[in-house]
């Protein structure tokens, strides 16, 4: 792990181990950021359409030797097959990992699906979430779709 501190200033900065970390969204300088602290792959959970997607992410993380892969999940629309490729993308993923999306939201709901797998006990898995949003709390109509993905398994 690399002594460089970590970038707390990118949208929503999570450290959830010493091999995982969660974000908003990133910014052009960000990759050389990610590659400091020792970041091998990037997840983006994000679409390329949304006005704040980091245009050429790719090309991007290539530059500072950072791999990357893209699973875009329509906010209105996640799914249980998104969840699993998460799953499946960080399981195979040389680590340490960064997932972002754009409010980190989408990751921190998919990371309590995991750690619910992974027989975290609810409550802290909810804290975890909670600390970047509540979707099974909030009664905004953009979290219906989240609450519903989530009770589902909670």
């Amino acid at each position: 792990m690399s002594s460089a501190a970590d970038p707390e200033d990118i949208r929503n900065w999570q450290r959830r181990s010493a091999e995982l970390t969660t974000s908003g969204r990133l910014e052009s300088h960000d990759p050389a950021r990610l590659a400091a602290i020792g970041v091998k792959h990037v997840i983006n959970l994000a679409l390329d359409s949304h006005e704040e997607a980091l245009g050429n992410e790719a090309e991007l993380m290539a530059e500072h030797g950072i791999a990357y892969t893209h699973i875009p999940v329509p906010f209105d629309a996640p799914t249980r097959d998104h969840v699993a490729q998460l799953r499946d993308t960080m399981d195979g993923a040389e680590g340490p990992v960064h997932v972002h999306c754009i409010m980190n939201y989408r990751v921190s709901a998919f990371l309590y699906l995991h750690d619910l797998e992974d027989g975290v006990p609810e409550p802290e898995a909810h804290v975890r979430m909670s600390e970047v949003w509540d979707p099974l709390s909030s009664d905004h109509p953009m979290a219906q779709p989240w609450r519903r993905l989530l009770e589902t398994e909670s």
